[in-house]
């Protein structure tokens, strides 16, 4: 019986062996070159404005994904984009993450990882090429940051993302308190519908009247809903909030912005669609004053077009983009634009 009980031990522990060699038979590290390209051209129609049109390229991505081993991948990405500084081109470090799929319902990254605040928004809209999404057109959001983040599976049709990060975004990415932002998404997917909930922390001292410093916590919140309606029509809605901050790295006591997000695309074929959006976007009042402190930048947007998309990989739009602002006092901007996205 103790033999066999050997024999039977044995015969398990070459199998195990067996398996875990073919499991790494079976897998062969490999890499990708990915590149991506937003040219434009675009006329600027707004009364007393000095350049009236112009050639440009807004954005360029370069980058190159490695799988290390089996749920195991490293992922580099250089966004090329004007700086603070007024360099027409200046290389960024976009993405550096290692992300590592835990299980079949658990998924990590950590580096320099894509953040989640408007990532569902921004793939539902469809034309980043042309515009960015709400939060990260208005300041709301950074799209990558240094930290870590989890994505978790919790049934067919909900999932959530927990995260830590540094919370300056990524071309400035640690302030010198070294305080960071946390934060939460829930999403709801079921066959056409995808709803969101996304909110975020962080804090800071900030000098405040009387030349007293304190500290000051600011907050993101971000809900959105979008429907496909078949796979000729979609619809969505974005509301915005972020409290105590003038813009998502930069807190300040009681300056709030909020504002509210709607598109749509018809697709007539696979290469033709045309496509809307209307942003709203407000602030509050200080103490003491009577104008919303964001006066000069409030107003609402209005983007409208027609997307051509030849061949896989190529996409370019004729759109029409125009703000209206809330201040009396400026002029109202009116823009056409030709967009071209091309990647590889």
């Amino acid at each position: 019986m103790k033999r066999k009980k050997l024999l039977i031990g044995a015969i398990a522990l070459f199998l195990g062996f067996t398996a875990t060699a073919q499991d790494k038979a079976d897998f062969t590290p490999s890499g990708e070159v990915n590149g991506k390209v937003f040219f434009n051209y675009h006329y600027d129609m707004t009364k007393g404005t000095e350049k009236e049109s112009s050639f440009e390229i807004k954005r360029a991505y370069f980058g190159y994904d490695y799988n290390i081993a089996k749920g195991l991948k490293a992922s580099i990405t250089l966004d090329v984009d004007k700086n603070d500084g007024g360099s027409d081109y200046t290389a960024f470090l976009k993405k550096a993450q290692l992300e590592w799929k835990a299980s079949s319902a658990v998924k990590v990254s950590l580096g320099m990882i894509g953040t989640v605040q408007f990532s569902d928004q921004e793939s539902f809209w469809g034309y980043r090429y042309i515009m960015k999404s709400f939060n990260d057109e208005y300041g709301f959001g950074s799209s990558a940051d240094l930290g870590i983040k989890a994505k978790f599976k919790l049934s067919d049709s909900f999932s959530a993302n927990a995260f830590v990060i540094n919370g300056e975004g990524y071309k400035k990415v640690q302030d010198d308190d070294g305080k960071q932002r946390v934060g939460a998404s829930l999403i709801y997917q079921n066959k056409g519908l995808i709803a969101k909930v996304y909110g975020d922390v962080n804090s800071a001292k900030t000098t405040v009247a009387g030349g007293t410093e304190k500290d000051v916590t600011a907050s993101a919140l971000a809900t959105f809903i979008g429907y496909k309606f078949s796979d000729k029509f979609r619809l969505a809605a974005e509301y915005n909030l972020l409290t105590n901050g003038t813009k998502y790295s930069k807190v300040s006591d009681n300056h709030d912005l909020e504002g509210m997000s709607f598109y749509s695309t018809y697709t007539f074929d696979k290469k033709w669609e045309v496509f809307g959006r209307y942003d709203y976007l407000t602030s509050n009042t200080l103490e003491g004053e009577t104008e919303k402190w964001n006066l000069s930048n409030n107003g609402n947007a209005i983007t409208a077009g027609v997307q051509y998309a030849p061949v896989k990989g190529v996409k370019m739009a004729l759109n029409y983009q125009g703000f209206m602002k809330k201040d009396s006092a400026s002029e109202d901007n009116s823009m056409v634009y030709v967009n071209l996205e091309f990647k590889f």
